[in-house]
């Protein structure tokens, strides 16, 4: 007798430019109601947002350095959102990736999740030549002492995922300065074009993470 090997997933990948956050998000909430009623297969959203911080459900208002009125000057919007972590930038020149996946029957594992997708954006950082690696007790992706990619996800009822990365592909690390990046005050940020020395672009970034998102969760782009 022997073993059936499930088929791999189909993964629709969407390349989606520069979308506002409040928007992103209200996509985000129908993707999920289709995914889970199984209209939709698993679905990567790629794209990046303008100026805007996040506070996740861990969020601690003393980590927003800035005032209503220089977030206003600088054209920083601000929202809670539904994920985990605390505060974090999202911005022109980061590329952020929502995947809305199901992760039943074999991935019903939030840490095992959270596993996966630094192990996915450690693939990214190798494609560039950038050594990449995870710190102890905390999310996200390094090089060195300098975070490029920070994680904050929802599982939502009926194991489907939300939210997701965001990897600072040629990012103005100069916003990061209007927050405590996630909390962490001893360590500083990087992006993937500072630590290559070169102009490493959008466009390269997500094909690398969708070469990395199929080599780890299994999934086959679709049709």
């Amino acid at each position: 007798m022997t073993d059936t090997i499930a088929p791999a997933r189909p993964l629709d990948v969407r390349r989606m430019g520069r979308v506002p956050y409040g928007d992103a998000l209200e996509l985000q909430k129908a993707l999920v109601d289709q995914r889970r009623a199984g209209r939709i297969p698993d679905t990567l959203l790629l794209l990046e947002h303008p100026h805007v911080i996040t506070l996740g459900s861990g969020a601690h208002d003393e980590n927003v350095l800035v005032t209503a009125e220089e977030r206003a000057a600088r054209g920083i919007e601000l929202f809670e959102t539904g994920r985990g972590g605390d505060v974090t930038y999202h911005g022109p020149g980061q590329l952020v990736g929502y995947p809305i996946l199901d992760l039943k029957p074999d991935r019903c594992d939030l840490h095992r999740y959270l596993r996966d997708l630094e192990e996915m954006l450690i693939g990214v950082l190798g494609e560039m030549g950038i050594e990449g690696s995870r710190k102890e007790g905390l999310t996200g992706v390094w090089a060195g002492d300098r975070k490029l990619a920070a994680i904050g996800v929802r599982v939502s009822s009926g194991w489907i995922t939300s939210h997701g990365f965001a990897l600072n592909v040629s990012t103005d690390l100069g916003f990061f300065g209007a927050i405590i990046p996630c909390g962490i005050r001893d360590h500083g940020v990087g992006s993937l074009s500072e630590e290559t020395g070169r102009a490493v672009t959008l466009a390269e970034a997500e094909a690398a993470v969708v070469r990395q998102m199929t080599r780890v969760f299994g999934h086959v782009p679709a049709d």
